[in-house]
């Protein structure tokens, strides 16, 4: 028998401070495990141990360019700090896991393959480190200006839809200098957290000093775009559909991809399979047709038993026009669904 993958959820409402506060209290002993497992299990990945006090400049920096951008945001990790009862490094350095880890130092296979259509966007979560654990959803905000967020052990964002009918998915593609600046992770929570469709999340998206290479698709009610960004540079296309996997599909930012060309590999069969089986769902498909086409190798990666190497560690479907959030934790093909709306 399969055992069951724990979903926390996690309702944190208010300002933000408040927000970070009761996110931190909720996972409290759970985000002290998991920092105390080799420093949030960096020390698992990297060929080169580090520590929260070796990281503290790296980190400052960050932060830094985090409350000048999202001064917010930075109010929340604050919150999150004294819930847990961790440092504000701590709580920092949860944000920033990926940006640590960078692409050099870590051969990527790559990670997520995701769709859209207007109204409906679908992902699986391709990660190392085992963080199908660390699930979480928050139920974030208040009034007219809501969001359910798909996170990992103290992210304050990662994926997610709002009161708006706003989705926001996403893929890592490697190219660029990443460095101190704000985390896709935290860029996206921020769009949920301001934008009202796809196109003012594109404008939003535009004002942020980008810390690291990415590619988000989003979706509303009528319109459907993926953007690639590597620092200040993007590249946007809308349509009646997206799909996206891991490496860049802007023909100017193809000969700056740094994927390895095993990942790429990879990438390029996802996307065929994803864009095949997205042709064939009917519109507005119920989140079980989704999770079929999600759970169909090549686009789920299974489990090999290397901490090191991505997997599928959750399936997600977004629904835009119901503002809800469906998830199967752990390996999609064996799991029960989680429902959550707004």
């Amino acid at each position: 028998m399969t055992t069951p993958v724990p979903v926390a959820h996690v309702l944190a409402h208010g300002e933000p401070y408040a927000t970070g506060f009761a996110h931190g209290a909720a996972l409290k002993e759970r985000l002290r495990a998991f920092l105390d497992d080799g420093v949030a299990r960096l020390n698992h990945l990297l060929p080169t141990a580090v520590s929260v006090a070796g990281l503290s400049d790296t980190l400052a920096a960050y932060r830094a360019e985090i409350t000048r951008a999202t001064p917010r945001l930075a109010d929340e990790i604050a919150g999150l700090a004294a819930g847990a009862g961790l440092s504000l490094d701590e709580a920092t350095l949860l944000q920033l896991r990926r940006e640590i880890m960078g692409y050099q130092r870590i051969p990527t296979r790559g990670d997520c393959t995701t769709y859209a259509r207007p109204g409906e966007l679908a992902q699986t979560v391709d990660l190392n480190g085992n963080l199908d654990d660390q699930i979480t959803v928050l139920e974030v905000g208040g009034g007219d200006r809501r969001a359910l967020v798909l996170s990992f052990a103290g992210l304050l964002g990662y994926l997610g839809v709002n009161s708006h009918g706003l989705a926001v998915g996403l893929n890592l593609v490697l190219g660029g200098v990443w460095g101190p600046g704000v985390p896709p992770y935290l860029a996206i929570r921020h769009l949920l957290d301001t934008a009202t469709s796809v196109e003012s999340a594109l404008a939003t998206l535009r004002t942020l000093p980008l810390a690291s290479s990415r590619a988000l698709v989003l979706a509303d009610t009528t319109t459907t775009a993926w953007v690639e960004f590597i620092g200040d540079e993007h590249r946007v296309t809308t349509g009646p559909e997206a799909v996206h996997t891991n490496h860049f599909l802007a023909p100017d930012f193809t000969p700056r991809d740094e994927l390895n060309v095993f990942a790429r590999n990879s990438s390029l069969r996802r996307l065929e399979a994803a864009a095949s089986g997205l042709r064939s769902l009917p519109a507005h498909a119920h989140p079980d047709e989704h999770f079929a086409l999600l759970s169909q190798p090549p686009i789920c990666v299974g489990d090999d038993g290397d901490i090191r190497r991505e997997r599928t560690v959750c399936a997600v479907v977004l629904d835009a026009q119901h503002r809800a959030l469906h998830l199967r934790p752990g390996d999609p093909r064996l799991s029960p669904t989680h429902s959550f709306a707004l």
